[in-house]
């Protein structure tokens, strides 16, 4: 057998081994490159995220006021005052309420929605808007409307139950209602949101699994089981940790329409961390109450998420 020869192809004058050797040794260029475009995104986040992440955990185990300065370092002793708070325990309990009223509704309002909207009507494009047209509205118009409609006499309210023949009530000033109708204002706001999620996932079925359960004369509801949620099942996720982290920030709604009673049931964490930080002036106290909400949060994105991907298992 000949032996092999090994021959260098030469382009230019340079061997097909020296045009490797300076390509290797120009990777690092582009990287660099790479680098800079993420650059900017980088020191935004390091900024406007980690810093005052860093400096809230710090300032949680501070006592630090506004007027007074630093007076040196506590440990436990924001988050034993914390716990010694019945209003601050009430504030958790009326958060962890509001996330269980809001979160199903807009699991279950947002996807019913798609499925009767998911066509290519004129009057389907025109209510998707019309839902998702909410949306768009300040806290500040949807609560002045929503306390018109909750006038105890005059309102929208009122009137629904007077046609009915029950007796009209005032939700703002009620302990009982207060929450639920907060919850009610917060639904009708931001429906559109998870709607328009659960229509993109939807117009993202092949339409080949609807064709082949028509021609097994499936109903329905087999569909619906067996094709559409399987089919959907990680945006439904999606949809409940988003809206979780959310409502767990209720505050706007809350001090606009109730300013947080009547005698504080429906007073929200997010909004004693504002008064005990912004009204009180007492930083440590506050950033203590904001790593709570922060764990709170946490805790209830991975359950979420955890049990998502249990059902996909």
């Amino acid at each position: 057998m000949a032996p092999t020869r090994i021959c260098l192809v030469r382009t230019g004058g340079q061997s097909v081994a020296e045009a490797t050797q300076s390509a290797a040794a120009g990777i690092g260029i582009p990287r660099l490159a790479n680098a800079l475009f993420v650059l900017p995104y980088m020191l935004i986040l390091l900024v406007m995220l980690i810093i005052p992440l860093g400096l809230g955990i710090w300032l949680a185990f501070q006592d630090y006021d506004m007027l007074g300065g630093w007076n040196g370092s506590v440990g436990l002793e924001n988050f034993q005052n914390l716990l010694d708070d019945r209003i601050f325990r009430g504030t958790v309990r009326n958060t962890m309420l509001f996330v269980l009223m809001t979160t199903p509704a807009f699991v279950i309002l947002g996807l019913a929605l798609a499925l009767a909207l998911n066509d290519r009507l004129r009057r389907s494009a025109m209510l998707r808007a019309i839902f998702f047209g909410s949306s768009v509205l300040s806290v500040t118009i949807v609560t002045l409307v929503w306390r018109l409609v909750y006038l105890p006499d005059r309102g929208m309210l009122a009137n629904i139950l007077g046609t009915v023949g029950l007796h009209s009530i005032d939700p703002v000033t009620s302990e009982t209602w207060a929450l639920p109708a907060i919850a009610v204002v917060t639904v009708w706001w931001i429906i559109g949101l998870p709607m328009t999620l659960f229509l993109a996932a939807l117009q993202q079925i092949p339409a080949d699994l609807y064709e082949a359960a028509a021609l097994d004369h499936a109903s329905r509801w087999r569909t619906l089981m067996s094709i559409t949620l399987p089919s959907i099942r990680r945006t439904i996720v999606v949809v409940a940790v988003v809206e979780v982290i959310l409502q767990f920030q209720l505050f706007g709604q809350a001090l606009l329409i109730t300013g947080g009673g009547p005698n504080n049931t429906s007073r929200p964490m997010v909004q004693f961390i504002y008064e005990a930080g912004f009204r009180d002036l007492q930083l440590g106290f506050a950033a203590a109450a904001s790593q709570v909400l922060f764990a709170l949060m946490l805790i209830a994105a991975l359950a979420q998420a955890w049990v998502g991907r249990k059902r996909e298992g």
